[in-house]
């Protein structure tokens, strides 16, 4: 979603807001901008890309003086120049940038316009400037004056405010992330670290109801009550370069290659088959579950159900739940409960609101993500993270087979004894993922299919929730019509959609009702669909499809995890040949921090 940047110090400012504001440009957005706390403040803003910001900035940058950057997904009011951020007050004396959704904005704008108050925007967002515009008027210093306007904000913020001549940042949290990184020449502050890891490695992550002051040389955290709070360090533990392309055309085509190593990483020192250990120090103090309810959402709610089914099998009663579905009130939560929150980011909005109410119901609270420091990680009372490294394309890869990964482990955590078989299969997986995507016949499938009306996608049992994925994918970053089925479901429905111009991608893998789903096969091919089947059984099906993508033989809880690779390919290639905007799909956004 939106994106924040801030910097107060020596050198170029501009600079340094517009390199963060290109390190945010994952998350999705529709219009940027910058304001400068120069004398009076600047500030510029555009509809569009960073670029089409960039074009409209002075050359010269100023150096030493404070400034906030900001890139904007619309909630309030649509893309323009005017609902851009930052927003200023009557004066232009006070400029603000904010991420999130404030809820009562509409009687404070009314009481704000009864007293005078001018609003260029359909924002909620403006009404924030204007208030701190008040209570300087009445006297409130500057930082006063920002913690009594944010007591008065309901709903979720990250919000930073600048004020004309000065090189001083206020900013605070609520349910919506900000970090601060803590450099040699100033300080940063920004939504997420690929904002400002070229200058930094060291951050402080803000929780809820904490503000924050940052200075060229100094950084104070205060709680609600102003009381100092002794914030906590982190070094972020990945290079520059990791969020770079690194040769390839599109971040997506990179972390798609990447997964063999994201996968080593899942499983560093938590599997060791030649001993037959499996070990989750995250995990050594928790108590078996009576049952596991996952929430997620979007990719991480396949991964979940592909967990879920995973749990069932070691007798553990488990499902999995839409976030945005979830009420503890209307399933068994309690003590004995394990609640597991599946999120990439650890702040997607829905994913919190689920844990929380799910923690606050008595149950244990699980984090399964794969950002240190995220809300979902501090908040929850066990993290365990899936190590996959920044992922910078929206449409989601490494982290779904790296979060696939970590739900088996954290599956053969929980029952007493792991399957040697299996741990001997994860330690083949990174190999075996570098094999598909050495030999894989994606690219010519997309060839041939790229013209197709619609895309659908059948499995069974664990290649089920691949099926959902591989649709998902699909939909992303080409814009055409996919669909995921269980494949037993093709005759309750969609086999009406089904004609010679609906290509079938079917995962066809031994163990998951092979035959059954051949039936399934059978029935499209009857009505002229063309069939790619994905398998790691060629020979077997080789008779039933027009093309075949091949996958390793592995154990079958893992085969879905190969299978879904070559999903991904033919997604990508497809894209690629429409020449779509890959790495950022129209409407979407990486980290989904509204509800």
């Amino acid at each position: 979603m939106c994106g924040i940047i801030g910097y107060t110090g020596e050198g170029n400012t501009r600079e340094v807001l517009l390199t963060g504001l290109y390190g945010l440009e994952y998350r999705g957005y529709d219009s940027a901008g910058v304001a400068l706390a120069a004398d009076p403040i600047a500030v510029t803003k555009r509809e569009g890309d960073v670029a089409t910001l960039e074009s409209a900035l002075p050359a010269e940058g100023l150096d030493g003086v404070a400034g906030l950057g900001h890139t904007r997904w619309s909630t309030h009011g649509p893309p323009s120049d005017e609902n851009a951020h930052p927003h200023t007050d009557c004066e232009g004396r006070v400029a603000v940038v904010h991420n999130g959704i404030i809820e009562n904005y509409r009687t404070l704008r009314d009481e704000l316009a009864a007293r005078g108050h001018a609003f260029t925007s359909e924002t909620d967002t403006e009404v924030i400037p204007h208030l701190i515009e008040e209570r300087l008027a009445a006297g409130a210093d500057r930082q006063t004056a920002f913690r009594q306007v944010v007591d008065r904000l309901e709903g979720s913020y990250a919000v930073a405010v600048v004020f004309e001549d000065t090189d001083t940042i206020y900013a605070a949290r609520h349910e919506s992330p900000l970090v601060i990184g803590l450099g040699d020449e100033g300080n940063y502050l920004a939504s997420d670290v690929p904002a400002f890891i070229e200058y930094t490695d060291r951050v402080i992550y803000l929780d809820d109801g904490e503000f924050a002051t940052l200075t060229p040389d100094s950084v104070t955290v205060t709680d609600a009550s102003g009381a100092v709070v002794e914030p906590t360090v982190d070094e972020v533990a990945w290079e520059p370069e990791d969020a770079g392309k690194g040769g390839y055309d599109h971040y997506m085509k990179k972390e798609i290659h990447e997964q063999p190593r994201a996968i080593r990483n899942c499983l560093r020192g938590r599997v060791d088959a030649a001993a037959g250990r499996l070990t989750l120090e995250e995990l050594a103090d928790l108590e078996a579950p009576s049952r596991v309810q996952l929430v997620a959402c979007g990719t991480s709610y396949h991964a979940a159900r592909y967990g879920a089914r995973l749990l069932r099998e070691h007798d553990i009663p488990a499902q999995a739940f839409l976030a945005s579905e979830y009420r503890a009130e209307t399933v068994p939560v309690g003590g004995e409960t394990l609640v597991i929150g599946v999120t990439q980011s650890g702040e997607t909005a829905d994913t919190m609101r689920a844990l929380r109410e799910a923690n606050s119901a008595g149950a244990v609270a699980l984090a399964l993500t794969n950002t240190v420091g995220s809300s979902a990680a501090r908040e929850c009372d066990h993290v365990c993270y899936i190590r996959a490294g920044p992922e910078i394309g929206v449409a989601a890869t490494k982290t779904f087979a790296s979060q696939q990964v970590a739900l088996v482990l954290v599956t053969n955590a929980l029952v007493d004894t792991p399957d040697p078989a299996l741990l001997d299969a994860l330690a083949e997986l990174p190999a075996q993922i570098q094999t598909v995507l050495g030999d894989s016949q994606a690219r010519a499938i997309a060839d041939a299919y790229v013209d197709a009306d619609a895309y659908f996608f059948i499995g069974r049992e664990y290649t089920a929730p691949v099926a959902l994925e591989g649709a998902l994918k699909m939909k992303e970053i080409t814009y055409k019509h996919a669909e995921g089925f269980a494949a037993g479901e093709l005759k309750h429905g969609p086999l009406a959609l089904v004609t010679e111009r609906t290509p079938v991608f079917a995962l066809l893998t031994a163990g998951s009702c092979l035959e059954k789903t051949l039936g399934n096969v059978r029935e499209v091919q009857a009505r002229g669909a063309p069939v790619i089947a994905v398998t790691d059984v060629p020979d077997r099906v080789r008779h039933s499809a027009d093309h075949v993508l091949e996958v390793p033989s592995t154990h079958p809880h893992l085969t879905p995890i190969l299978a879904n690779i070559q999903l991904q390919l033919a997604s990508y290639w497809i894209a690629n040949r429409l020449e779509r905007s890959i790495d950022k799909p129209r409407n979407l956004a990486k980290s989904v921090t509204v509800e």
